[in-house]
């Protein structure tokens, strides 16, 4: 994937879902293509990644999953028949991959004694809350700290609400979107948000050591 990787960022909104386009790029994928496969890497590799990163809060662990998502989009890939949007489908695989992931995590933790500020969160937050534009150097630290302590903050936020708060918050998907990714009821992803949001509101204010 040395060269596919390398692909131009497409933005999401070039494949629309359940279009002819989409159906086309389907076809594709199916067939083997790898410029269909490469053209997919471009729009979805950084929100995917975004994603899988605010789940795990580990670089290295987030390009593993994101490693595995794709492998295993080609992997599905002919077993996708447009139950859903293309997208939902692929949100849906790395929602998966990242929670897997997570549990393996605390699997291979629950032998030691550790506390959440043992967990790897020493990386830069891929991305914010907030929509922050700094002018000065001290603006800029003050920033890229506020980024760090909400990306800790989402990422000790307990299941089911940190995914819901990310698909939300971080990756602006619709309500019907995240519904079918999560494949629950518009009532409990709208649940699921509010308690998400209440909580790291709560976090956000407290010392980052009491996040337990």
């Amino acid at each position: 994937m040395g060269d596919i990787a390398r692909s131009v960022a497409v933005p999401l909104e070039r494949i629309a879902p359940q279009s002819a386009e989409e159906v086309e790029l389907v076809a594709e994928l199916k067939a083997g293509s790898e410029d269909a496969f490469a053209y997919l890497l471009g729009v979805y590799r950084n929100p995917i990644y975004n994603t899988v990163y605010h789940i795990l809060g580990n670089d290295a662990d987030a390009a593993d999953a994101v490693q595995n998502v794709f492998l295993k989009i080609i992997r599905s890939v002919k077993q996708f028949h447009h139950e859903s949007s293309l997208k939902t489908w692929i949100y849906r695989i790395a929602v998966h991959e990242a929670l897997n992931s997570r549990r393996s995590w605390f699997r291979r933790r629950r032998r030691e004694a550790f506390s959440l500020d043992e967990m790897p969160t020493d990386q830069p937050a891929r991305a914010s809350l907030e929509n922050e534009q700094p002018r000065t150097p001290y603006e800029l630290l003050e920033a890229s700290e506020r980024r760090e302590k909400v990306a800790r903050a989402l990422h000790s936020l307990a299941e089911p609400y940190r995914t819901a708060v990310v698909l939300r918050e971080v990756e602006s998907l619709t309500y019907e979107e995240i519904t079918a990714i999560l494949g629950v009821a518009e009532g409990t992803v709208k649940s699921r948000l509010k308690r998400g949001r209440e909580l790291l509101r709560r976090k956000l204010s407290e010392p980052a050591t009491r996040w337990r």
